[in-house]
């Protein structure tokens, strides 16, 4: 079956399935790192071969492969064999998973916990919506992922009877520190980042007959870069307040601005976010009753008077910024005002608030034909002034519905998923959070998350982008 070209060393049979598994010449020499030039073909795919270009290469039937240039230490190029993997391809992300504590009996572990967890995200990136489906991928990508990703697959794929009870115990905040730390390397940090902080309930979580109910998740979403930077599971609703100071504490908000609904407008979030050198924007309505009202009557009274404009005595310092967008006939305009000062430190209970420089009214008027609404919502931020930058960070925390909750819904079908026992519900809560982010980063595509999961389980050339992103 071997042919030698150019006294090229014999391919084994495993190196084969290796070439075909990895689906690209060009893709697998931009992992190793080669120069331009030294590796250049046509692309390989499972379906065949293509004959690359004149030079050194290795024919095995009637597959044809170049031969190879890695770089050595001092930066000189070496040539190589036919066999170009020597050992595990080196991708990075698998590496993050390797201090995960495994649950299970040590005599009962016929699969390794790494080979698990890596099958169960690339299944999710690619559409996965339970672990059968993360059977049937593993086995449709075998070769692909003993060859590419480097799993050792003792034996064989996992069932879905092994994913499910290694997930339903696989302790869910070892599990979303590991993906955190991964993800937060790929998050490229600005000058005004914002962090949304909002819950979400995993609608069909929950078990009538032992009386579990669905479980609820608070995310932390960096809305610029679209990632996942952390969850809490909390057991209703009404404990957000209790889990946001451990999320909190487990990001690195300096210099970003976290925006909060107003669950989480309490003054030990608030005084929390300023400890740990970020600014906070925070919805206030009914639960700061005091300081809610306070707010609105002296907006009402400013803007009755236009902020005292002609008084110098009355003055009350502001700064305003407004925005229309116009999309399938309808028109909305946003009017953002920001009072600074004096007038804040005034307020009833604004002294018990860390930090709390400028109190906000964002009035939205949304026309729609003939007709026309109009609301108004109160901020609190440790901002000064700049009402364009708040208003950005207010708009931006609407990211977190619609680039990450709506998502789970709508393309990944998160509230419609029955799986409900022990971690397993929480952990897959994960693993979609951290598909998501990846698929986000992706930037080749111009097309939605929904249609880049389907072209990963279509192409494991673009399944690899995304991985490596």
């Amino acid at each position: 079956m071997l042919g030698l070209v150019n006294n090229a060393e014999p391919l084994l049979p495993r190196d084969v399935a290796a070439w075909l598994a990895l689906g690209s010449a060009t893709l697998w020499a931009q992992q190793k790192g080669l120069r331009g030039g030294a590796l250049q073909g046509a692309p390989v795919t499972g379906n065949g071969i293509g004959a690359p270009p004149l030079g050194n290469r290795v024919a095995v039937g009637r597959a044809s492969f170049l031969r190879w240039e890695l770089p050595d230490a001092n930066g000189a190029r070496r040539r190589g064999g036919a066999d170009p993997f020597h050992g595990r391809p080196p991708l990075r992300f698998v590496s993050f998973f390797a201090r995960l504590k495994d649950p299970r009996v040590k005599r009962r572990k016929r699969h390794k916990l790494v080979d698990i967890v890596v099958i169960g995200l690339c299944a999710v990136l690619c559409g996965a919506e339970g672990w059968e489906d993360m059977e049937e991928f593993g086995h449709s990508r075998k070769g692909w992922l003993r060859a590419v990703l480097g799993l050792e697959l003792p034996n064989g794929i996992p069932g879905h009877d092994t994913m499910r009870r290694v997930f339903g115990r696989l302790d869910p905040s070892e599990l979303g520190e590991c993906i955190a730390d991964w993800l937060r390397t790929l998050r490229r940090r600005g000058l005004e980042d914002v962090i949304a902080l909002d819950g979400k309930t995993v609608r069909h979580s929950y078990d009538a007959l032992t009386g579990q109910s669905a479980i609820h998740l608070v995310s932390a979403w960096a809305t610029e870069n679209g990632l996942a930077l952390g969850q809490v599971k909390v057991d209703g609703k009404s404990n957000e307040i209790t889990a946001l100071p451990q999320l909190l504490k487990a990001l690195d908000v300096s210099g970003c601005t976290v925006t909060i609904d107003a669950m989480g407008c309490q003054r030990e979030i608030a005084r929390q976010i300023r400890e740990q050198q970020g600014h906070y924007v925070l919805a206030l309505k009914g639960n700061q009753e005091g300081l809610h009202e306070s707010v609105k009557l002296l907006f009402d009274d400013a803007l009755a008077h236009g902020f005292y404009a002609k008084d110098p005595n009355r003055r009350i310092e502001h700064d305003h910024y407004r925005s229309i967008e116009k999309d399938h006939g309808r028109i909305e305009t946003r009017n953002c005002w920001v009072i600074s000062g004096r007038h804040v430190a005034e307020l009833t209970q604004a002294g018990k608030w860390s930090g709390l420089k400028s109190v906000v009214l964002v009035q939205s008027e949304r026309k729609v034909g003939e007709k026309v609404s109009t609301e108004r919502r109160y901020f609190i931020t440790s901002h000064e002034g700049k009402a364009g930058k708040i208003a950005r960070a207010v708009r931006e925390h609407w990211r977190v519905e619609n680039g990450l909750h709506y998502v789970l819904d709508v393309a990944m079908g998160e509230d419609a998923c029955g799986i409900w026992k022990d971690n397993g519900p929480e952990n897959l809560a994960t693993l979609r959070r951290a598909a998501i982010s990846l698929l986000r980063q992706e930037r080749s595509s111009r097309r939605g998350v929904k249609a880049r999961m389907k072209r990963a389980a279509w192409d494991t050339d673009y399944l690899i982008q995304v991985l490596l992103s």
